[in-house]
């Protein structure tokens, strides 16, 4: 793609999150997809999965993205996937939807295996909070690697697949392992289930990565893009691509001023930007030796919001009372500058990808969802805070 990437993530669609899609939750004590599957019984699981992919995201959204001006969208996928890991319901059917809407609107498709069995980050969105074991399973690895091949074979000549991505947000030991401390902000449910998690070690990420590659360009052509996240080191891979013989790859990296106020950054509009400047420079030192792009950003911020939301933990894990300091017109000028600021930092690189499309929350009844919004790229260009043809 000569273009610059502009693209937007599907999350919450077929990778589930509970702070995205809170009622498809309500009356278990699940915080994961994990347990949901556990926690209903069967057919009112099923019901809710049924209800929830056919209208969280339909061929009207695609219509809408591509109208808008977006080119590529990410889509999350499961590792159970293609159905074959009970209890949990298999969604390539709804993968296969994607594709033919991607074509009919002229949009490309990132492919991203979001999740992996006993998880890779212990993040929710890894789908089993507070554990962090799939890279100490060997059985697990090797099955997630069928999943990639399996998803290479079935998308190869479809010429709305735009890539694959290996693997989303695998946690290191770096400082987003200590900072976020995903044993602290997802404490895990079964203590057994998460005894000896760790953070995944680099030299094993690489040759994950190195096998899922030779796999995948099985049945990859050369002008499909494989695609590796930086596992939140984004300097940690210049031997990686420059002594490895690769063809058309690319490095993902998440960027979250939410993760810049964990690290410390005031929550302040001017500090915003400094941490961006500071992004744009590093990205353009990564792009000398790999294409590298951000597949994951938003404008969420605590300035913004009104209080301080301690990294963006969510209204489903602490609840906050905003103070609600800016206008309307206020509102408008500091996502507006941190978008435009973002997107001309994204650009050193290959573009980027907004997290996220949608989200089915109440912003206004629901006092605690102030300021959410901005994480949704569809309220936000109704609200004149992004836009995507920038």
């Amino acid at each position: 793609m000569e273009q610059k990437l502009r693209g937007v993530n599907l999350g919450g669609w077929l990778v589930l999150e509970k702070w995205m899609a809170p009622s498809l939750f309500q009356g278990t004590p699940a915080d994961d997809e994990y347990y949901l599957a556990y926690d209903l019984p069967e057919a009112e699981y099923q019901a809710r999965l049924l209800i929830h992919r056919e209208t969280f995201i339909t061929e009207a959204d695609f219509l809408r993205i591509s109208a808008a001006g977006f080119n590529t969208v990410r889509i999350p996928v499961p590792y159970f996937i293609f159905g074959d890991r009970a209890p949990f319901i298999g969604c390539i059917d709804y993968l296969d939807k994607a594709f033919a809407w991607a074509k009919a609107y002229d949009l490309k498709i990132l492919i991203d295996l979001h999740t992996a069995p006993f998880s890779q980050n212990g993040f929710d969105n890894g789908g089993l909070s507070g554990v962090v074991r799939w890279a100490q399973m060997p059985e697990e690895v090797a099955f997630e690697l069928t999943v990639l091949e399996r998803l290479a074979k079935r998308y190869a000549d479809h010429e709305a697949l735009w890539g694959i991505e290996v693997l989303n947000e695998p946690i290191t030991d770096g400082e987003v392992w200590h900072s976020m401390n995903p044993m602290d902000r997802f404490p895990p449910r079964d203590l057994a289930l998460a005894k000896g998690s760790a953070p995944i070690s680099l030299d094993f990420l690489r040759t994950f990565y190195q096998d899922a590659y030779r796999r995948m360009r099985n049945y990859l052509s050369d002008d499909k893009v494989i695609v590796f996240h930086d596992g939140f080191q984004l300097h940690a891979w210049k031997e990686f691509f420059t002594q490895n013989d690769f063809h058309n790859v690319m490095l993902d990296t998440h960027q979250y001023v939410m993760m810049a106020e964990m690290a410390g950054t005031e929550q302040s509009l001017e500090a915003y930007m400094s941490f961006i400047d500071g992004l744009a420079q590093e990205i353009a030192t990564v792009a000398q030796y790999v294409e590298v792009f951000v597949g994951e950003w938003s404008l969420f911020n605590s300035y913004a919001v009104g209080t301080d939301t301690k990294g963006g933990i969510n209204p489903t894990q602490e609840e906050f009372s905003s103070n609600r300091s800016l206008t309307k017109s206020e509102l408008e000028e500091v996502y507006q500058t941190l978008w435009r600021a973002s997107i001309t930092a994204w650009n050193q690189g290959a573009g980027h990808m907004y997290w996220t499309y949608k989200l089915s929350i109440d912003t206004i009844n629901e006092p605690a969802w102030y300021g959410w919004d901005s994480w949704d790229a569809s309220r936000s260009m109704a609200k004149n805070w992004i836009d995507p043809r920038f």
